[in-house]
């Protein structure tokens, strides 16, 4: 390749560059008309993805000076967005995690660029979305220095979806958890009243797909005019660990409040721990619990409550 190739594919690059940087409004002073830097929300990010960061490990996967990451803490802190403290298992460590202001703080930003990106794909049809995110997945392949991504995604119910949704449940729970038939049972009942009472302008499910291949389901359920009701989180052992479940309640509370409903509820069992980490990031709180028996074991069972 000659030098004015080269020249050539240098400029195209920072071309992008540059037009990738102003539609996401990377040189903004607030991002995303927040008060955060894009550094300062990357850390709002990497913190939201668990339940507490080693600091040094967080410094090498954000690729950050100590000294700079240490004052960004420290204002975090000061701000009561983060908690910081030492390592259970090295005492010379920092571990910090975010504070109920910080996932408030995370939510908030997360919704906005969920927004953003959802108005950018809105002026591109269905086929040059898809496009898009193969070239999305290319670039990351070439210069990310890993495989091409696996892409989740998450579409309505079509045939075979609902024997589907009742088979993985009756499946991994037994396996999971223990769970007799009778949970089974529960899931092909909750399954069936959706079909028998269904109200297509207030109710909806989806699944997530990969590869072609179902992966995770949730549904969105009329409980009252002004609850509503998500049901059958799903997320296969596959893809757990990678914000799936988290994409898929999002979809569902945006279509509640889409619906015009006013709150959602939902209902677990304590041994969910998993699926009860999701509902908490998501903003949920736990308003009752009781033991019972249910399921061929002894379980509490708990709902929890969202105001939209």
């Amino acid at each position: 390749m000659g030098s004015r190739d080269l020249r050539q594919r240098i400029d195209r690059v920072r071309e992008f560059n540059r037009m990738y940087t102003r539609i996401v409004g990377a040189l903004d002073e607030g991002l995303l008309d927040s008060p955060y830097s894009l550094t300062e929300a990357r850390v709002l990010f990497e913190l939201a993805q668990r339940d507490s960061v080693d600091v040094a490990e967080l410094r090498r996967t954000l690729d950050l000076d100590g000294g700079y990451l240490s004052r960004l803490l420290a204002r975090f802190d000061a701000d009561g967005l983060v908690h910081r403290g030492k390592s259970t298992s090295d005492g010379r460590r920092q571990v910090v995690r975010l504070t109920p202001a910080g996932w408030r703080a995370f939510r908030k930003l997360d919704k906005a660029s969920a927004a953003e990106v959802a108005e950018l794909l809105s002026t591109v049809d269905d086929d040059g979305q898809r496009r898009l995110i193969e070239a999305m997945d290319v670039i990351t392949a070439r210069l990310g220095g890993r495989e091409t991504p696996r892409t989740v995604v998450l579409r309505p119910l079509r045939a075979g979806d609902l024997g589907w949704v009742v088979q993985r449940h009756g499946e991994l729970y037994a396996h999971e958890y223990g769970l007799d038939r009778g949970y089974e049972a529960l899931i092909a009942r909750i399954v069936s009243d959706y079909v028998d009472g269904h109200d297509a302008d207030r109710e909806s499910a989806w699944i997530a797909e990969l590869d072609g291949e179902p992966a995770g389901s949730i549904f969105c359920v009329r409980k009252d005019d002004t609850t509503a009701k998500l049901r059958l989180l799903l997320v296969e052992p596959s893809v757990r660990g990678h914000g799936v479940g988290s994409r898929l309640v999002e979809q569902c509370l945006a279509f509640a409040r889409d619906s015009g409903y006013t709150a959602i509820e939902l209902w677990t069992i304590d041994v969910l721990a998993a699926a009860r980490r999701i509902y908490e990031r998501a903003g949920f709180t736990m308003v009752d619990e009781q033991p019972e028996k249910l399921f061929g074991t002894k379980v509490v069972g708990q709902t929890w409550r969202l105001d939209l």
